[in-house]
């Protein structure tokens, strides 16, 4: 075994540990379960998130430490974690998100995914492999609904994944700071990798954390009571700042199997104060809202993408009534307004302040 292992974020609380290398014969591993691997080749990932959230590139050779999990991400991979005992896996995640490729957005499917080989299992001192969930479980809470009793939840959707709303939810999050307000971010689901906490903690939440934070390398096939549970832990980890809001992002789009969950679901659904919509293009913008509507949400406002574009923002408004409001002026110096395109007149501003009287 070499000297140097690469650990990756979602094994950054693993500190002592041993190496089982027989286990690899007998167990089927199970989401969370954290081993070592070789890299046996370099295809999508080139780097991991290490420990201490930085990107390290990883080279044929090298050794990781990683955990099972299983991935949804339609403009990358689709994996699992195998049912069965093999020796060869892919990297699912940069956060350190290991298990067997499925499908692949055809972008990579030149390079497919990075490719490693088994070494050992990570164990603790009575020979039981370490797990990331495992060692969280004592943190989480049962869902009830009251931690989001004492704050204002603001849910940011979006129609699919990089349709926006991580720019939306963290550009919510810079206005509201800038008058005043204290303001968290969650990330309820995905797969582990801190870039969008990290952009909404750098525009002002004083804090801003995700599911990774409790052991879960994603949240893909996760349960519902899992992801109920998750939520009210996440959220009352925030209330150490006492919020007056907290913007939370579901990754992936609305109809992603843990995002419709959520959203189906009647308590979770009630504890939101007010849900912002983003989308790619005028289509994913209107039939978005009319799809939230028939499960009984109204998006106080959509953004995203299509917004960058003024004739997909005409196609919208002239069939919603949902007003649209781009990031435009958002990130000038004082700024503290949003550009709103709603109805006859294109150019009243909002004072994002108003917004969210409007909204509270």
């Amino acid at each position: 075994m070499k000297s140097r292992i690469k650990k990756s974020y979602i094994c950054s609380d693993v500190n002592d540990y041993q190496i089982n290398l027989n286990l690899i014969k007998s167990h089927i591993p199970t989401v969370g379960d954290i081993a070592i691997f070789e890299v046996l080749n370099i295809g999508k990932h080139s780097t991991i998130q290490g420990e201490s959230t930085r990107n390290e590139k990883i080279m044929v050779g090298d050794h990781i430490m990683a955990a099972f999990g299983h991935r949804y991400a339609t403009a990358q991979f689709e994996g699992y974690v195998p049912d069965k005992i093999q020796t060869e896996f892919h990297i699912l995640g940069a956060g350190g998100v290991i298990g067997e490729v499925k499908s692949t957005n055809d972008k990579f499917k030149d390079g497919g995914p990075t490719r490693l080989r088994i070494i050992g299992y990570v164990t603790d001192s009575e020979n039981k492999i370490i797990n990331t969930k495992t060692i969280h479980s004592s943190q989480m809470l049962t869902f009830t609904g009251s931690a989001a009793t004492q704050t204002k939840v603001v849910l940011s959707i979006g129609s699919s994944m990089d349709s926006g709303k991580t720019t939306t939810a963290a550009y919510v999050v810079h206005s509201l700071i800038k008058q005043g307000k204290t303001v968290a971010f969650i990330k309820i689901t995905g797969t582990a990798y801190t870039k969008d906490a990290d952009l909404a903690y750098d525009l002002g939440a004083s804090i801003s954390i995700d599911f990774s934070k409790l052991g879960f390398p994603s949240t893909y096939m996760c349960s519902e009571n899992e992801l109920l549970n998750l939520y009210e832990t996440l959220l009352e980890k925030t209330l150490l700042c006492e919020p007056d809001y907290v913007i939370m992002e579901i990754a992936d789009g609305i109809y992603q199997r843990e995002t419709r969950l959520l959203l189906q679901n009647e308590a979770f659904v009630n504890s939101v104060s007010e849900v912002i919509f983003s989308a790619n293009d005028s289509m994913a913008a209107v039939c978005g809202v009319q799809t939230l509507r028939s499960w009984g949400i109204q998006p106080f406002a959509l953004c995203g993408m299509f917004t960058t574009s003024p004739l997909l923002i005409e196609e919208v408004e002239a069939l919603v009534e949902t007003p649209i409001y781009s990031l435009k002026g958002w990130d000038k110096e004082g700024a503290t307004e949003l550009i709103t395109y709603s109805g006859i007149n294109k150019s009243r501003r909002v004072e994002s302040s108003q917004l969210f009287l409007e909204v509270a």
